[in-house]
């Protein structure tokens, strides 16, 4: 059988709809200093993203992308974290190319939206705010907001209750293959962007059912008939 016509579909953040590495980076670097570390590049930074910011910064104190550190470091470097962040969500993160037009031209075809992301709400809200993205979202899932968090399918899942669809007529689109994971988990069709940060993996090991090389492209593979037959389908 044909797979449903697409109805609502989620967005990861960082790294699919923003590029927020320069001010994750300011952040882990005043982390950093607190505990007498030097600081890391952004390109190690952006391997780092995608678990959380705690996660982030226990990649950054201890090199390890398993993020295997001292708690008590971790505490001690944390507070740091929150005061460089909370005061600079925005100073240099820039929304990718046609992400604004996108969102608009979605919600004009009365699709639902919704942004899942495993940063905590108290940054989630604010940063999506100060870019003017909260609008287009009717629903919106943070990294605290449940228990789990992504690549649990759960956030995804309580986002759709939200939108009142239901996942076999929902897309997942992201980055990582954290958000491909969810995805498939949760019964959505999973479409990877070609940017982003991707933690060092390669764009074809992602498991997407689909990939777009620029986010305009959305558009025609939801609503043109490009959606791949297995994305989401239900019997």
């Amino acid at each position: 059988m044909r797979p449903r016509p697409i109805r609502a579909v989620l967005f990861d953040l960082d790294g699919t709809l923003i590029d927020s590495v320069p001010d994750l980076a300011r952040a882990v670097n005043a982390a950093l200093a607190a505990v007498g570390r030097p600081p890391a590049p952004e390109a190690a930074v952006a391997g780092w993203v995608g678990n959380g910011v705690r996660m982030l910064l226990a990649r950054a104190l201890s090199g390890r992308q398993a993020g295997d550190v001292d708690p008590a470091v971790l505490a001690r470097a944390w507070p740091a974290f929150e005061r460089s962040y909370t005061a600079n969500l925005a100073a240099h993160t820039q929304v990718y190319p046609q992400v604004r037009e996108t969102l608009a031209a979605l919600a004009g075809h009365g699709l639902a939206l919704g942004c899942v992301t495993n940063k905590p709400a108290r940054f989630t809200v604010p940063l999506l705010r100060q870019l003017r993205l909260h609008r287009h979202f009717g629903a919106i899932v943070a990294g605290d907001d449940l228990a789990v968090r992504k690549p649990d399918p759960a956030p995804l899942l309580a986002a759709l209750r939200r939108l009142q669809v239901v996942p076999a007529e929902a897309a997942m689109v992201g980055d990582s293959v954290i958000d491909m994971q969810a995805a498939r988990a949760a019964g959505c069709a999973a479409i990877a962007v070609s940017w982003g940060y991707r933690q060092g993996r390669a764009l074809q090991g992602l498991g997407a059912d689909a990939v777009i090389t620029h986010m305009a492209a959305l558009e025609a593979v939801l609503l043109d008939g490009d959606r791949p037959a297995g994305a989401g389908a239900r019997p």
